[in-house]
């Protein structure tokens, strides 16, 4: 994927921000008894509502990477984007057409929706360890490790010789 949200343009804000996660479980209901469900993908695509707010400038500018580089929204491109792991690179495209408003006379308000493949989420080893862990445990574990990381292994280390 080599096209990249612009540099020079702002992130979405954080007002009417918003995650709607795909479903990926099938369900049947079944004639008697409980429905059956079963996972259908492992990597769900996630819809997040955004919002801009363009100067004059950077709303030309925008147009003008909507229509050549993300080809009308219709291509992948790379933004960064808030999740539940802070602010990230996603993999997005727009769903739809983008609605602009013009705001005080000054600004333009952008909306749209795109959809990312996938969402930057721990790991399951993270995961496993954090539910096993209360965030006292981990933070005292960052303290004996630093010492054993920086100082205990680095001198158990051999010397290297030179001639």
């Amino acid at each position: 994927m080599n096209v990249q949200w612009p540099n020079n343009l702002p992130l979405p804000s954080v007002e009417g921000y918003g995650l709607s996660p795909q479903d990926s479980v099938l369900r049947t209901d079944m004639e008697s008894g409980p429905a059956r469900q079963r996972r259908r993908f492992r990597q769900t695509p996630t819809r997040i509502n955004v919002r801009w707010l363009f100067t004059a400038y950077e709303f030309a500018l925008f147009e003008a990477w909507y229509k050549f580089h993300a080809e009308e929204g219709g291509q992948w491109f790379e933004i960064t984007l808030l999740g539940g792991l802070g602010l990230l690179p996603h993999e997005a495209r727009f769903t739809r057409q983008f609605e602009a408003t013009l705001v005080a006379g000054v600004f333009w308000e952008v909306r749209s929706e795109l959809e990312v493949r996938e969402r930057p989420t721990l790991d399951e080893g993270a995961l496993n360890l954090l539910l096993e862990l209360n965030a006292e445990d981990i933070f005292s574990m960052g303290h004996e490790l630093h010492p054993l990381v920086h100082q205990t292994l680095p001198s158990q280390l051999p010397v290297a010789v030179t001639t």
